[in-house]
């Protein structure tokens, strides 16, 4: 079997232990950590994984996130500035990120059931994006709206606590269930 589908077998797993109402919202995040190299893989079993999860009678949703930078740059008025000098993008960035959070909450609140999964995947894009733009941010920006689990796809490393986007240098401490193959938390 493949990291992915052995990944798959942890994630189902998780989903047979019962869940816990009372949780705090970081509690309520589960991340699915997988090499980079696994991208194309794990995009390919995503129905595997909706299929998981509705067959134990969880309801499913997918938020994509991959392509979400491009799509608020397409529509900004000064688009082509930046792409004239992209050192001022970074100016620009907090506000594609607000914009982010308030789709990624409307979806959260569209899905608002507490036996549901809500999926996040493409964390990886947002990998490179300044300090304005992280998944950590993203994640302590929307947890009070997660009222079942959020599954973030985690294209990276996890040891103890701390979770490394695409294997960067610095890394957040985070108190999410990591999910792994293996349970090795790597």
């Amino acid at each position: 079997m493949s990291y992915i589908d052995d990944l798959l077998v942890a994630y189902a797993r998780y989903l047979r232990i019962a869940w816990p109402q009372n949780l705090a919202p970081p509690q309520r995040v589960w991340m699915a950590i997988y090499p980079a190299d696994q991208e194309r893989r794990l995009r390919l079993h995503i129905p595997a994984f909706q299929a998981a999860t509705n067959k134990l009678h969880h309801p499913w949703a997918l938020i994509d996130i991959t392509t979400t930078f491009e799509s608020w740059m397409a529509g900004h008025e000064y688009r082509e500035t930046y792409f004239a000098d992209p050192e001022i993008l970074e100016t620009a960035l907090p506000a594609y990120f607000d914009q982010l959070v308030i789709e990624v909450r409307a979806q959260l609140n569209a899905h608002d059931t507490p036996d549901g999964v809500v999926a996040l995947l493409g964390s990886g894009a947002l990998f490179g994006l300044g300090h304005a733009v992280k998944v950590s941010a993203l994640i302590n920006a929307v947890s009070d709206a997660i009222t079942g689990r959020l599954l973030v796809f985690f294209p990276g490393e996890h040891e103890g606590n701390n979770y490394r986007l695409l294997d960067a240098r610095d890394g957040w401490n985070y108190h999410a269930i990591p999910i792994t193959p293996n349970g090795s938390n790597r």
